[in-house]
């Protein structure tokens, strides 16, 4: 059997109960909070651009790794270009744009 005697105070008994009905209360607020629609419409605006905020980053890192990877392949450590490198490119591209533009010269012609 459970001892049922209790030495506390009617005033010390009304103050316990007072207590346990603040923190209830407290409770109850901070639960209505988090239910009120505009704060599960914050919450879900804040992980979507937590989620936009990280894949911008990923994102980032991965453009800024391919720009060095071929920066490397044209530019030395030193900084100077290899002319090896970026001779045989500039000549690709001069022939590209020139074979477009006689591509676009024939058909108006």
């Amino acid at each position: 059997m459970a001892d049922t005697s209790d030495t506390r105070t009617p005033a010390q008994i009304e103050a316990d109960i007072r207590r346990r009905r603040e923190v209830l209360a407290e409770t109850l607020d901070e639960i209505g909070v988090r239910v009120h629609p505009k704060t599960i419409v914050g919450d879900a605006k804040a992980k979507v651009v937590a989620n936009v905020d990280h894949t911008i980053g990923k994102a980032y890192v991965q453009v800024n790794r391919v720009v060095t990877d071929v920066k490397a392949q044209f530019v030395d450590e030193k900084g100077a270009p290899r002319l090896e490198r970026v001779v045989p490119v500039a000549l690709v591209v001069v022939g590209v744009v020139g074979l477009l533009a006689l591509g676009t010269r024939r058909r108006k012609g």
